[in-house]
């Protein structure tokens, strides 16, 4: 069976932008994270206000571009992948998903 991965967000960002450049290619790198809000009704009948926050990578000149135009609370949209880094610690395993 083919797989799909391609996630779409819009939000805010959380931080002000820091963009790296990598030791041996000098790629531009840059990581944060933003706020997609979502907005429903709970069982009473009133709004309740639920925000997830999605860690997000740049590369390259989407990375210049980002760290040049974009500061913390701009609205973003985002289209990527979704990748999924595990690892371990104090006996525990840990897992993380960011576009």
């Amino acid at each position: 069976m083919a797989s799909f991965n391609r996630v779409i967000l819009i939000g805010n960002l959380v931080r002000d932008i820091e963009v790296r450049h990598t030791t041996n290619t000098k790629l531009a790198v840059c990581q944060n994270a933003i706020a997609v809000n979502d907005r429903r009704k709970n069982a009473a009948g009133d709004w309740v206000d639920e925000t997830s926050f999605i860690d997000l990578t740049f590369f390259g000149r989407t990375a210049e571009l980002v760290g040049q135009f974009l500061t913390k609370g701009s609205p973003i949209f985002v289209d990527g992948r979704l990748k999924q880094d595990t690892w371990e610690k104090d006996g525990q395993k840990r897992s993380k998903i960011h576009v």
